[in-house]
């Protein structure tokens, strides 16, 4: 851990190490403890560290439940986190506290669209069980029939929550021919949908997703959504792909699926409880995994730090945070 900044200017404890830019401005707006060698905090840890801080700057990696904005101390005022998700975050405890929560919305909406269609070539062309025969040397002559993969072009995309990812990787899909259903809690304006078909419930939209996408927020609504009945609804062969949260998708049911080959395959960049994610996953050659690589880009994750510090610099400035949640 480092100290950096004037003890005349607010005191700001940042949990994770952030790229070397938004690192700068934050020393420079701040008293900023800062955390070079990047190691995570145990809430114990956070607890006892934020003594004498007037704010946090968190990841999703922490999990700043109801118990611990209880413990924390009177000085904390504001806890802007680095990511557009907030589910890690207990918002009402938060609330009830009077501790003001932001995230930074908008800015990762490319690079995680782009991950979206990785996961979908990826998955449906066999793409990680094909490096794997290069490399492990299984690959012995060319065949005509196997291994084989599915075509993306031109089949039916389905979006489970078209917000701003949602459209986004729609909009990216339609350079493949594809044709997009959707669901949202309502209909998106016309310009935004840009033709895409609407169904009023999950269970609705399955039968037209030969891929389908999950871009909805992790919510107590949500949460279990995509289970063994919608999973039955899809085409054979479908193929699902998750970049939004881990704990939308009923384990279980998917993996039964995988195995049981009903589902042709996933792409899948999140999962419940990540890091320590169902052991299952890792054995399935069907499922094409990377590790919450969504918004993972030099520039992106830049230009996240950089909204974290608009907020928290609108707040200890007197003003309103433009990301309140």
């Amino acid at each position: 851990m480092t100290e950096r900044g004037s003890p005349l200017k607010y005191r700001l404890l940042v949990t994770r190490h952030l790229p070397a830019p938004v690192e700068a401005r934050l020393s420079t707006h701040f008293d900023a403890k800062l955390n070079a060698d990047d190691t995570p905090f145990s809430p114990e840890n956070l607890i006892a560290e934020a003594s004498g801080f007037d704010g946090l700057l968190v990841t999703p990696a922490d999990k700043i439940t109801a118990a611990l904005i209880n413990a924390l101390p009177a000085s904390i005022r504001i806890i802007a986190t680095f990511s557009v998700g907030f589910d890690h975050i207990d918002l009402a405890a938060a609330k009830a506290r009077g501790i003001i929560v932001t995230n930074t919305p908008d800015v990762l909406t490319d690079a995680t669209a782009d991950i979206a269609l990785l996961l979908m070539l990826g998955a449906a062309r066999g793409a990680s069980w094909g490096e794997r025969m290069v490399r492990e040397a299984q690959w012995s002559s060319w065949s005509p029939t196997k291994p084989l993969g599915l075509d993306v072009s031109g089949k039916r995309l389905g979006i489970l929550g078209m917000g701003r990812i949602g459209q986004a990787t729609a909009k990216r899909a339609r350079a493949f021919g594809m044709q997009i259903h959707y669901f949202s809690r309502k209909p998106v304006a016309s310009e935004d949908a840009l033709g895409a078909i609407y169904h009023e419930t999950p269970l609705a939209l399955a039968p037209h997703s030969d891929f389908l996408s999950i871009h909805c927020a992790s919510t107590p609504e949500t949460r279990g959504l995509v289970n063994a009945e919608l999973l039955a609804r899809l085409p054979k062969p479908a193929v699902l792909v998750n970049t939004a949260r881990g704990d939308i998708v009923d384990d279980d049911a998917l993996i039964t699926a995988l195995t049981a080959g009903t589902l042709a395959a996933a792409g899948l960049d999140v999962y419940r409880n990540e890091p320590n994610i169902d052991p299952r996953y890792r054995t399935l050659t069907n499922a094409f995994l990377l590790p919450h690589l969504g918004s993972a880009t030099r520039d992106t994750r830049i230009a996240m730090g950089m909204r974290a510090a608009d907020n928290l610099e609108a707040f200890f400035g007197g003003k309103e945070p433009g990301d309140r949640l």
